[in-house]
């Protein structure tokens, strides 16, 4: 599967009933940094295309980071939790921090960051979808 991303966020799936929704997905493609591991970046985007979960697909939270784009306050805003998958959570809130964004603290149960620097795709997996899903 080839994936090519531009600068622009897409979302994959969208839920008629919000309230359907388990918990918000965010997967960054972390584009241009290139600290993510290939592999890892892949197997979980796959996995998640393939699993009819709806999330949210953003081609590089630095980036939008660095635009002080207005678009990241709404990719957490939920009523639901949220689970990021990207880098080091304290990266992540950094990030939603220099664009002037309040991100809730690390003790808060609403946000949860997924590591792709640490994690392997098992491993996230496993957090983001019921056990049928994610094989």
């Amino acid at each position: 599967m080839t994936l090519v991303f531009t600068k622009i966020w897409i979302k994959v799936k969208q839920v008629s009933d919000p309230n359907q929704a388990k918990a918000k997905i965010l997967y960054c493609r972390c584009a241009y940094a290139k600290v993510v591991p290939d592999e890892v970046k892949n197997e979980v985007l796959e996995k998640l295309c393939a699993s009819g979960q709806p999330f949210e697909c953003v081609a590089d939270l630095c980036e939008m980071s660095a635009r002080k784009d207005p678009q990241l306050q709404s990719l957490i805003d939920s009523e639901h939790p949220v689970q990021i998958v990207a880098c080091y959570h304290r990266a992540v809130k950094w990030l939603f921090h220099s664009a002037g964004h309040p991100f809730p603290e690390e003790d808060d149960s609403t946000i949860k960051v997924l590591n792709m620097r640490e994690q392997n795709a098992g491993e996230i997996l496993a957090a983001l979808l019921p056990e049928d899903e994610s094989t």
